[in-house]
């Protein structure tokens, strides 16, 4: 059994000097403060178990409430900010949270649909006045501490239940692999209702007694003037490309930096092959899902291989199978199935997709993966459509029936291609009805109501036809092979 998450939090709180964010919160006001919001919580009526919604825009209070509904074992259910009103309407009716905390811009919306909703600003005015000590309730480690929702390929999301083990233990394993020391001061820029943002990052620096850079949103010209004072740098293959754009990239910005990781979507070898060129910094790229953590990694000392993701993390078993649920050898192609104390406990109230998903105690991700001589796992595919543009998920399925109810649209088609920027950008084909004239300006300002902005298709297509095979199925390979140019150049 790995440390919890708060106990380390206490452990780094004893030195009164300790920085958790530079320029701002020590560790022992951030333990002060999560007393505060712990006792608020309790107020408010939320005990262990129930759930907390919180959909604001990135800041250091996200962190804090997450540290708190850890201290009180109330569940964290964080979502995109990006979302709309009507988005969010299905984690409401599914989680049921006992509160929303939201932006003021976001309460009335909310209340509509019948959420008990507070805003930030007064959250943190009623923790004002309560007290800073707090007694921890007594939790097990199988108890939840987050739900995180996923698309599936219908569309529809799931709540993704994350234990206190599957945190703790993850964060443990990536402070030992990746080197974390107190000495260290990540530059955080990624948004925090994510995986990557808000676990990988955050509990790596406090397991660690490290201090991180806080920065609200990513910003070349930003990044550039913090990295003097980091050591580490966690992104996603966006940061790296917009970064290799600016000229203020050179080994002389680079050279005190001890670390940079990749992960949320696939790094490409060129992107990999550049940065080492430009900063003389191999960057290390690794792989997980918001249902297992983090999986697999390329190593700190050894060759961090381009196109690969590493091997399997320490205590997190790895094996490719095939259609029949047979380990295949080394070297053959197969579906990535993953088991170890970072994998979820399931899907929040769907028991029989949570039974679906595993295979005799084993995850599988419908990724498509194989094993090198070396033992390196390659991710060669993704059984499923999704599409990965910035390090965010897209489920074409949902960006489709938005599509198909739009006025005019006879049929459609969403696709994932390679874009210099994102890795991948969502394009929509669409056939139009029968006497209809569709054009990409209305379509995609139809849609802006409808789906947070990076669903939006970045282009929309108008063909007379979708290529089908002999049984009706449009044939989505044959798309993303005839337009996997398209944004050449760009």
């Amino acid at each position: 059994m790995s440390t919890d998450v708060i106990t380390r939090l206490k452990q780094m709180a004893v030195d009164p000097g300790r920085v958790w964010i530079q320029d701002g919160t020590s560790y022992a006001a951030l333990l002060d403060e999560t007393g505060r919001l712990a006792h608020t919580l309790l107020s408010l009526g939320l005990g262990k178990g129930d759930r907390l919604l919180m959909q604001v825009e990135k800041s250091e209070t996200v962190l804090s409430l997450y540290l708190a509904c850890l201290r009180t074992g109330v569940i964290f259910l964080p979502v995109n900010p990006g979302y709309t009103v009507t988005e969010t309407e299905h984690f409401l009716s599914d989680a049921e949270p006992a509160l929303a905390v939201t932006d003021p811009d976001r309460v009335t919306g909310l209340s509509a649909l019948g959420a008990r909703v507070l805003d930030l600003p007064a959250l943190i005015a009623l923790s004002a006045d309560q007290p800073a000590a707090f007694v921890d309730p007594v939790h097990a480690p199988d108890d939840l501490a987050a739900i995180l929702y996923t698309s599936g390929t219908t569309g529809r999301s799931k709540g993704v239940m994350l234990t206190r083990e599957n945190l703790a233990s993850n964060a443990e394993a990536l402070v030992g692999l990746w080197r974390f020391t107190e000495a260290d001061v990540l530059l955080h820029a990624l948004p925090v209702f994510h995986t990557h943002g808000l676990f990988v990052a955050t509990n790596c620096v406090l397991y660690s007694g490290a201090s991180m850079i806080f920065q609200r949103t990513f910003q070349p010209a930003s990044v550039l003037a913090a990295l003097p004072r980091a050591t580490v740098m966690m992104g996603v293959p966006t940061f790296y490309t917009r970064l290799l754009s600016d000229p203020g990239l050179t080994r002389e910005a680079t050279a005190h930096m001890r670390l940079f990781i990749s992960g949320s979507a696939p790094l490409s070898p060129a992107t990999h092959a550049a940065w080492r060129e430009r900063t003389g910094h191999a960057i290390l790229e690794r792989y997980g899902m918001t249902e297992t953590n983090m999986i697999a990694s390329n190593p700190y000392d050894g060759a961090r291989r381009a196109g690969t993701v590493g091997m399997p993390l320490p205590g997190v078993e790895v094996r490719i199978t095939g259609p029949d649920g047979a380990v295949l050898p080394q070297g053959e192609a197969g579906a990535i199935e993953v088991r170890g104390p970072n994998v979820f406990k399931g899907y929040w109230r769907l028991p029989e997709k949570t039974a679906e998903e595993f295979r005799d105690g084993w995850f599988v991700t419908g990724d498509v993966g194989a094993f090198d001589a070396e033992g390196y796992l390659s991710i060669l595919g993704r059984a499923k459509d999704l599409v990965i543009t910035g390090g965010l998920n897209v489920y074409p399925a949902e960006v489709e029936a938005a599509l198909d109810d739009l006025p005019g649209v006879a049929a459609s088609a969403v696709i994932g291609v390679p874009h210099p920027d994102f890795g991948e950008a969502v394009v929509a084909c669409l056939v139009a009805a029968k006497g209809a004239a569709l054009d990409e300006g209305s379509v995609r300002a139809a849609l802006r109501d409808r789906l947070a902005a990076f669903k939006l298709p970045k282009r929309v297509l108008v063909l007379p036809d979708l290529p089908r095979n002999a049984m009706g199925k449009v044939q989505k390979a044959e798309l993303r092979r005839v337009y996997a140019g398209l944004f050449a150049g760009t």
